[in-house]
């Protein structure tokens, strides 16, 4: 039985393999997929039109000719400049280069590599050419203007996704959609996002949306590829289709370092699908967060609301209290008890000055006439006390005579009233002048002529009439014309 090989012991063998075939070789293709983490190794890929190879450049190995160039075929080191200026600063996309080193196997993944010791700039490819023609002329046309594009809603409720309905974007699109949000509804308008009849699908969906008029927004995916396999979104068709879109698109095309044309179109770009999902949509727990952030701002506002009311309102009550009747008449009944009071004690004071005064003045009368002269002061007492009996009954009398007098005006007054007469069964008739108003009295048949309006009053009303014609010197019958 033949020996059974581990995971591990079968990559060291391939290993050995490959490191023993290819010690250094030296590759043309263009960089697609590049990225620059922060430990400053540089990690591409070359590509062409039939394959793809994993390219790792260590920063130990990038000061090697990044300013001087290597003849693959000859060796022969070429001067300064000749391979242009620093390479690994501005290698970028796109770019047509020759890559020298050997081939290994990244044993954690289980595919193979080369590790680069030299990469110096062979041209630019058509694609990129092509890549830099379009986007000036589509810049040309207004179509990257930041004045044209529309805002994106912020956590949207509608949107619809273009993509691939097999590829692996969709399903790390809506697992993230899923757990973020406030739950939104996704419809997925499935188009091919790679080959030459990819242009027209995503086209043909973008209008379709739009006429749909359903979505807040239409999310245009794709998982990460090599600049052909981009080469959908790098289209005049798209980005027509886009541009002409009355609903905001988003795009979210290949990994990070990818930038195509529909990204400078498109209203908002996100660098990868996974993005544009947590882009469009705030995580759960921080809505949840936010909501109760502002529920206990809604609350402790309330609270200061109502104290602050209720600070206002007992003020104003005891403003209230202050100026209200009641406390008004507290006010007035306690400054009245205060008067009498004062006028009590003034009075006190008053009447005890003057029986001092009287007292004073008797003891000065005693003093003045002796006691013989108070004999006097009796008789004019009792004649003054005479006199008072006499005045009370003539008073009386006078004030009978007055309220007779009084009642006999009041009558002859009440027959002089022009309206007493009306309970007797007679009446007021009076003229209406030209605005309809009762006028002066009517006192003669002579005064009216036939159509003049009449206000008759009687003791319980008013009746309104017309003259018809004249009544001299008789009563009119009954049923008689006048």
């Amino acid at each position: 039985m033949s020996h059974i090989l581990s995971v591990a012991e079968l990559t060291r063998a391939i290993t050995d393999v490959l490191e023993a075939e290819f010690p250094f070789v030296w590759v043309r293709g263009q960089v697609t997929n590049l990225a620059r983490p922060a430990s400053g190794h540089i990690y591409f890929t070359l590509s062409d039109a039939d394959a793809a190879l994993s390219v790792v450049w260590f920063k130990g190995s990038q000061g090697r000719g990044g300013k001087t160039g290597v003849d693959p075929l000859t060796g022969e080191v070429l001067e300064p400049g000749a391979a242009g200026s620093d390479l690994a600063a501005s290698l970028a996309n796109g770019q047509e280069v020759l890559a020298a080193g050997r081939i290994s196997v990244y044993a954690a993944r289980g595919g193979y590599q080369l590790i680069a010791e030299l990469v110096q700039p062979s041209g630019v490819s058509d694609l990129a050419l092509a890549f830099e023609a379009l986007k000036r002329k589509l810049a040309d046309k207004g179509l990257f203007d930041e004045a044209r594009k529309m805002a994106v809603p912020a956590n949207p409720m509608r949107v619809a996704v273009i993509t691939s309905a097999q590829g692996a974007a969709v399903r790390d699109f809506l697992r993230l959609a899923s757990t973020r949000g406030a739950g939104a509804q996704i419809r997925i308008h499935p188009a091919l996002v790679q080959g030459d009849a990819a242009p027209g699908q995503i086209a043909a969906q973008l209008d379709a949306v739009s006429r749909e008029g359903w979505a807040e927004v239409v999310a245009l995916i794709r998982g990460g590829g090599s600049l052909e396999d981009l080469w959908a979104f790098n289209t005049e068709t798209v980005a027509e289709a886009m541009a002409r879109s009355t609903i905001p698109v988003v795009t979210g095309v290949g990994h990070e370092p990818d930038v195509t044309i529909a990204d400078y179109v498109a209203d908002k770009r996100f660098s990868t699908p996974s993005a544009t999902a947590t882009g469009l949509w705030p995580l759960r727990a921080d809505l949840m967060q936010t909501v109760d952030g502002l529920a206990l701002n809604l609350a402790r506002a309330f609270e200061g609301g109502m104290e602050r009311r209720e600070r206002a309102l007992s003020e104003l009550g005891r403003a209230l209290a202050w100026l209200s009747p009641a406390r008004r008449l507290e006010r007035l009944e306690q400054g009245w008890v205060e008067a009498s009071q004062r006028l009590l004690r003034d009075g006190e004071r008053l009447v005890a000055a003057r029986d001092e005064r009287v007292a004073a003045a008797a003891r000065g009368l005693l003093r003045a006439f002796g006691p013989a002269s108070m004999t006097g002061v009796a008789a004019r007492e009792a004649q003054t006390l005479a006199l008072a009996g006499r005045l009370h009954p003539a008073m009386n009398a006078r004030l009978a005579e007055a309220g007779r007098l009084t009642e006999l005006c009041a009558a002859r007054l009440n027959g002089l009233d022009p309206e007493a007469p009306l309970t007797r069964g007679y009446s007021l008739v009076h003229l209406l002048d030209k605005d309809g108003a009762p006028g002066r009295l009517l006192r003669s048949v002579g005064q009216a002529a036939p159509g003049d309006g009449l206000r008759v009053r009687v003791a319980d009303g008013e009746i309104a009439a017309v003259v018809a014609g004249p009544q001299r010197g008789r009563a009119a019958k009954a049923g008689e014309e006048p």
